[in-house]
């Protein structure tokens, strides 16, 4: 039996066998539904991502050691499309959840802990801040008036202040964390990963170090992918995986493209090869997450782990 839940702001669709009940998107709701679900004889509970209001659920399902996922709603929506049902209402939609994972059958991963989701949150925020920052910098090179030019600054100064706060924060989290001290120091070590990319990784890809080398590659969205048919023969592209790890990522490789000795040369290996920059980046990209992933699952520092990845 898979069940499925529709989330909206305000209540929860629950779609248990033909049945749908529904119950208030609140601590007192959820802690309901786990009770409803324990009872019963569950092989998964699907939900799709929401942009935030399916955390609390997901994270009480979780605790309650119930199999969870949290699928992409474009998927399930062509899946709906493919089987014909083209109306959507919340009910409608708890079904077709139900539906989709019992007919993909997905793998159910271990959900996030509490202290992991409050360090991604706060992982977001200062993604946000660096947004707000770049923005307000580009209209004070735009304006000419010295009273719009002021308030831009003072709104800069406030924006830096809340940047620099937040980021001791989050030092002082992974400080007070043996085991996210660790890998920090670890992921540190090589030349290339700094602080930040370092903390993106330990909130945004915590499989890191417990996966295969194909496996990490794929959910950082750097493997390649066939585009092959018939007797069409395409140029392999990347595609999918995590979008804030793949950023993270980037840039990291660009900095280890000019001092990591493993990268560099790599680099100018693919590029003499007639390998486009693009392509070539994306490789690099590739090869240092396996390297990190070899790292950590070895618990070795850079100067000690045999770079073969």
């Amino acid at each position: 039996m898979f069940i499925g839940i529709d989330v909206s702001k305000d209540k929860l669709d629950v779609a248990i066998g033909d049945a749908v009940r529904q119950w208030p998107n609140t601590p007192e709701g959820h802690q309901q539904i786990v009770q409803e679900l324990k009872s019963l004889s569950i092989d998964g509970v699907v939900l799709e991502g929401t942009g935030g209001y399916e955390k609390a659920i997901v994270g009480e399902l979780g605790a309650a050691l119930l199999p969870v996922a949290v699928v992409n709603p474009r998927q399930v929506r062509n899946y709906a499309r493919a089987t014909g049902k083209l109306a959507k209402t919340d009910e409608i939609d708890a079904c077709i959840l139900a539906e989709f994972g019992q007919a993909v059958r997905l793998t159910f991963r271990p959900i996030p802990s509490k202290e992991q989701l409050r360090l991604q949150q706060q992982i977001a925020r200062r993604r946000q801040l660096i947004g707000m920052l770049t923005a307000e910098k580009n209209r004070l090179q735009q304006s000419d008036d010295k009273l719009v030019q002021r308030s831009i600054k003072a709104v800069i100064r406030t924006l830096q202040s809340q940047l620099d706060q937040l980021d001791g924060d989050l030092q002082q989290t992974i400080q007070q964390t043996p085991v996210w001290r660790t890998k920090d120091d670890l992921l540190k070590s090589v030349p290339g990963i700094g602080p930040h990319t370092s903390l993106s990784l330990l909130a945004e890809l915590p499989e890191l170090g417990s996966c295969s080398r194909h496996q990490i590659a794929a959910l950082a969205g750097v493997a390649p992918i066939n585009r092959d048919s018939g007797k069409f023969r395409g140029v392999r592209t990347t595609w999918g995986g995590r979008t804030t790890v793949r950023s993270a990522l980037y840039m990291a490789t660009l900095s280890a493209i000019r001092h990591n000795p493993k990268i560099k040369p790599y680099y100018r290996r693919l590029r003499d090869a007639g390998k486009r920059a693009k392509v070539a980046i994306v490789a690099c990209m590739r090869k240092l997450l396996c390297i990190l992933n070899a790292m950590l699952r070895e618990q070795k520092t850079w100067q000690t782990t045999p770079q073969t990845a």
